[in-house]
């Protein structure tokens, strides 16, 4: 088995979804048994770091669950509990979202709060810049998460792009006057630069948003794992390692839709740009 913590993470994941408990066991061991300069080498810039940090977050979401179906019931302590563990590390799966993609940012402090003292594993492998398109790749095995998909350094922005557009293709509701949009937007408007950078990104994606308000949509917390993107070429297609950009990477949009979308509630959350006023009640992705 290839020892660098690209390949091991995808690895791990695809042993996940072949449900190969052996081989997934294999690859969670040679990731713990690894040393930190042999990750530092492995993940030089953030590309390296998000698609690592998703494969294992999104194989380690499947483990717990395969470990106890149960588990999620107590959802606050589900994402808190020891997930993989890399380079000796124990990590949850709060650790890799909100310390290692999110880049130190609190779980409740709506993306604009930073943690002042993460510690040095997390100091040391966390991106440089907090890419927001890794909430339409998060899979925390709810039946409103996206679907798991399979993330190569090399192919990274495009499969992200994809990722979010078809998210948002597929849970967007637009009446006229009132766009109901992911929660995600409510929980971490920091991470989008506030509402301008919402509907910045709500534009990039193709969703007509002159003239209306935004609306959060409600999320479904029923548990929803093996949640995989149908035919995902990255899953059988892919040496993470070959550093090619060439490799099929598929463009079915509607691949990466989201479920029929939850009802929403009754807030709104447009306000100008920046934290000025009290923030939206809200609910973090990993509490009942």
């Amino acid at each position: 088995m290839t020892r660098d913590a690209v390949t091991l993470a995808w690895q791990l994941l695809l042993a996940e979804r072949a449900a190969d408990p052996m081989t997934a066991d294999a690859a969670a061991a040679a990731l713990a048994a690894l040393s930190a300069d042999a990750v530092a080498a492995a993940l030089p810039d953030d590309p390296a770091r998000i698609a690592t940090w998703l494969n294992l977050y999104n194989a380690a979401t499947q483990r717990l669950l395969a470990a106890a179906p149960d588990g999620f019931a107590q959802r606050r302590h589900f994402f808190r509990r020891p997930a993989v563990s890399v380079a000796g590390t124990s990590l949850s799966l709060d650790d890799i979202e909100h310390g290692l993609l999110r880049r130190s940012r609190w779980k409740l402090g709506l993306g604009w709060a930073r943690n002042p003292r993460p510690g040095a594993f997390e100091r040391r492998f966390r991106v440089e810049r907090l890419d927001p398109r890794i909430h339409f790749a998060l899979n925390c095995a709810a039946a409103s998460c996206p679907p798991i998909a399979a993330y190569a350094p090399a192919r990274l922005d495009a499969q992200l792009d994809l990722a979010t557009r078809g998210y948002l293709a597929g849970s967007v509701q637009d009446d006229g006057r009132t766009l109901t949009v992911p929660r995600v937007f409510l929980w971490f408007p920091g991470d989008f630069g506030g509402p301008a950078g919402i509907r910045r990104l709500l534009v990039r994606y193709g969703v007509a948003v002159e003239g209306r308000r935004l609306r959060p949509a409600g999320w479904d917390w029923t548990p929803t794992p093996g949640a995989w993107r149908p035919d995902d070429p990255s899953a059988t297609a892919w040496p993470p390692t070959d550093g090619s950009a060439d490799a099929p990477l598929g463009d079915d949009v509607a691949a990466h839709a989201s479920p029929v979308p939850v009802p929403a509630t009754g807030t709104t959350f447009d306000r100008p740009a920046g934290r000025s006023g009290p923030e939206p009640k809200h609910r973090p992705r990993a509490h009942p």
